[in-house]
């Protein structure tokens, strides 16, 4: 059966000046996550890349290019999940770690708990050697003049959320040969989030699902939404009564909109290989290998693709 790799750079109302480094940024950690699955790499191993470049990436807003919480500081949030054994690892509210995602997997494989938070994340990187950076390396300019901007009003998070002021989180899902899924998601949360702030990034079944017997899910949006429907869960279960996953993602981001007033989106990847890149939000970058296509969008209902190697 053919691989599959699928990822996300968050779903919100991208402005034009991002939406080419956003495409471009999805399109990179897309062909990233193949090259693993090419190279006899488990899906895991693809989703840790794939989610790896877009944290590396200014362009996103995981890792570098973090957003800043209320008192000006990074945090961020990082699930990753094996749809093998339903293993999974995730951190929170990390402050100076460039790769919260390979964090999370060092705690599902080096620890017996699944998530670690805070100063304890941060006290296991260091015990592991887990390369640390100064936390101002992860804040671009951009992002520390827009929230000097923005502390000047008072704003709720919904209401940045939806606006131009969002700027969200990055996932990937995967299939390997083998039928294995995982998935994997990562972001810096809401600008001027209150500090302490948890979104559904790194929360189970909400940020991310993985299961080999349904398939694996990355979500992406308004956290708080995400959080109150479960959305990753929500989607799978769907999935598992039978409905495709383009559909099961739609009706859950349908439910999430009409219950809790939350727009987002979610990348979703079956054992067999079908897949599926869905939003309710004005715009998610998005890209897939599926064989030797490479297959991307922006806008609703855009479905572009090339040839592997153009």
């Amino acid at each position: 059966m053919s691989a599959v790799v699928v990822v996300h750079g968050g779903a919100w109302a991208i402005p034009e000046d991002l939406a080419k480094a956003s495409v471009d940024g999805v399109k990179a950690a897309a062909r990233q996550g193949s090259s693993v699955l090419k190279g006899g790499g488990s899906a895991l191993d693809s989703v840790e890349a794939a989610v790896r470049a877009m944290e590396d990436n200014r362009a996103f807003n995981a890792g570098h290019g973090a957003a800043l919480n209320a008192e000006g500081e990074v945090q961020l949030d990082s699930i990753i999940m094996d749809g093998r054994t339903l293993a999974c690892g995730a951190v929170a509210a990390v402050k100076n770690i460039a790769n919260p995602v390979s964090l999370a997997r060092a705690v599902m494989e080096k620890t017996s708990h699944v998530i670690l938070a805070g100063r304890g994340a941060n006290l296991f990187a260091e015990s592991i050697g887990m390369a640390t950076v100064p936390a101002d390396e992860l804040v671009t300019e951009n992002e520390r003049k827009e929230w000097d901007k923005q502390k000047n009003y008072v704003t709720g998070v919904m209401e940045d959320f939806n606006s131009q002021w969002a700027h969200d989180t990055v996932g990937a899902v995967a299939v390997d040969s083998d039928g294995n899924v995982a998935c994997a998601t990562s972001t810096g949360g809401i600008r001027n989030k209150m500090v302490g702030r948890v979104g559904d990034c790194p929360i189970i079944g909400s940020g991310g699902y993985a299961d080999n017997l349904s398939g694996a899910v990355s979500c992406t949006g308004h956290g708080e939404s995400i959080l109150k429907v479960t959305l990753a869960r929500l989607i799978l279960s769907h999935v598992e009564q039978g409905k495709s996953l383009a559909d099961s993602s739609q009706l859950s981001l349908q439910y999430m909109g009409d219950r809790v007033h939350g727009a987002g989106g979610a990348i979703a990847v079956s054992p067999s290989g079908q897949w599926a890149a869905t939003f309710s939000t004005e715009r998610m970058a998005w890209a897939a290998v599926d064989q030797d296509v490479l297959w991307y969008g922006l806008d609703p209902k855009e479905k572009l693709n090339e040839k592997l190697g153009q």
